[in-house]
């Protein structure tokens, strides 16, 4: 009995030992640049963004994606599971206590006091089990510490995908609304077209030019005519994936202000770093690696004892009615100690694997570190140019605009031929279809250092998804 307290004592003596490696963050060098004022970066990216536009159709789709989109309800029951693993891991750490019950009645044989009468016996049972194993080596505490890092990590990957979500209803948004201007402008388009071809129609009839000028411009009508259908098949096509991400079935979408209408949120100059660190999936790979550096420390316990203690305390008695008499009381107490001598290589190689998990995470952790800063970069350089582009680009509409005009004149004054004309207004139109593509890029750009930088804002957009989780409000539950 000594023996055995004294083997409790060393288990409290060592409780705090651990033979996974110590974590600390991984150093990752930093850009230098993106240097701004620190509350106007944290406003820039903690703010709900895509309320800056301006436009209550796309406030009321985002929300509603939240809610309903199903890719955020299966993170959020992925979640769920996860939180369920890690109190079934952190159980093993406390004693596991039961109890049962047990009642027997046997015959064996007939008294030799009184023949004729059966001999009976009677056995009622009632015990309180409690097994305890010795964490020594931290082999349960390191489990349960990698139990909890899978279950942040899976909630920051909740978070991943609740950004990309609003990202893509944004982006997918801005698209239908490109491509309902790029309609408008091929419509309109199709009207001066189709005036160029009553004019020139009459002006055949009249013996004032001849066939092969207004073939040309029946040519050039169908030309903007075939566009019609594509965009709008792109245009239904696109309603039907925004009608995907919301949730539903697909179906028409409403529409708010046109794409000319839509405000422009303002980017600061430069950004700090550091705001990278809350980006989820930077969260969720620090996450992972602390869970395979974890679980180098379960690889390592497993060659070394592993102590267990059990105790039984109950009562047993022939008489139901004496079952919880003094006399009746009845206990057990063991220790076991298990030590693996030859497993043929098995918990080395365990070990070996478990190492290269944690090199791969580590790896990928400064891989999703770099990553993020090259979406960030990427996305300043679009907004920064694509304004630029733009400016130029409604220079071009507005020179080719005046263009078409000039030529025009002096094709119905006799100085020049039709294929001027013709000239002039295919290099308007696909001008015209550029700039409002390009306009489309850059509020893309502009989503996109939104979500390169992550921040504050997907709080915001967690809280209004649904389910809601519990692991952001709370911490993981103790026993």
């Amino acid at each position: 009995m000594r023996k055995i307290v004294l083997v409790s004592a060393l288990g409290i003596a060592l409780a705090g030992c651990s033979l996974a490696p110590t974590y600390e963050r991984p150093t990752v060098p930093i850009p230098a640049q993106w240097q701004v004022d620190i509350q106007q970066a944290n406003d820039f990216a903690n703010t709900a963004w895509w309320e800056q536009f301006n436009d209550p159709i796309l406030s009321d789709l985002v929300q509603t994606a939240l809610r309903e989109n199903k890719d955020v309800q299966i993170a959020s029951a992925r979640v769920q599971e996860y939180m369920g693993r890690y109190g079934a891991v952190h159980g093993a750490e406390f004693p596991q206590v039961g109890a049962d019950a047990a009642g027997a009645r046997t015959r064996s044989g007939e008294s030799t006091v009184s023949p004729g009468t059966p001999l009976t016996n009677n056995l009622f049972q009632v015990n309180l089990g409690v097994s305890f194993d010795l964490d020594l080596w931290g082999k349960l505490r390191n489990a349960s510490a990698a139990a909890q890092a899978q279950l942040l990590a899976t909630e920051q990957a909740k978070r991943t995908v609740i950004l990309s979500l609003v990202s893509l209803v944004a982006n997918s948004y801005v698209q239908l609304l490109n491509y309902d201007k790029q309609l408008a402008v091929t419509r309109a388009t199709l009207e001066t077209r189709s005036e160029s071809v009553r004019i020139n129609g009459l002006r055949l009839q009249a013996g004032l030019i001849g066939e092969l000028d207004y073939q040309q411009a029946v040519a050039e009508y169908q030309n903007a005519a075939v566009q019609v259908p594509l965009l709008e098949r792109q245009i239904a096509q696109q309603e039907n994936a925004i009608s995907l991400l919301l949730g539903r079935n697909p179906g028409k979408i409403a529409r708010g202000p046109t794409l000319d209408q839509l405000a422009l949120p303002q980017v600061p100059a430069g950004l700090p770093s550091d705001l990278l660190e809350r980006r989820p999936d930077i969260l969720d790979a620090e996450q992972q690696l602390i869970a395979a550096n974890a679980l180098i420390g379960v690889a390592k316990a497993a060659f070394y004892p592993n102590i267990s203690l059990t105790g039984l305390l109950g009562t047993a008695s022939t008489e139901l009615s004496d079952l919880f008499d003094g006399p009746s009381k009845t206990w057990q107490f063991a220790g076991q100690l298990t030590q693996p001598i030859f497993t043929g290589g098995t918990l080395t190689g365990q070990l070996q694997a478990a190492e290269a998990v944690q090199q791969q995470a580590l790896l990928n952790y400064q891989k999703v570190i770099q990553k993020a800063f090259a979406e960030v970069d990427d996305s300043l350089i679009a907004v920064s140019t694509m304004r630029t582009q733009l400016q130029d680009q409604q220079a071009q509409v507005n020179a080719l605009q005046r263009y078409l005009d000039l030529a025009t004149l002096r094709y119905q004054n006799g100085y020049s031929d039709y294929l001027t004309v013709v000239d002039a207004e295919r290099n308007l139109y696909s001008a015209q279809l550029q700039y409002v593509q390009s306009q489309g890029q850059l509020y893309t750009a502009l989503v996109s250092v939104y979500a390169a930088l992550g921040g504050g804002w997907v709080n915001e957009a967690e809280r209004i998804s649904a389910p809601p989780t519990p692991v952001a409000a709370v911490q993981p539950p103790t026993s």
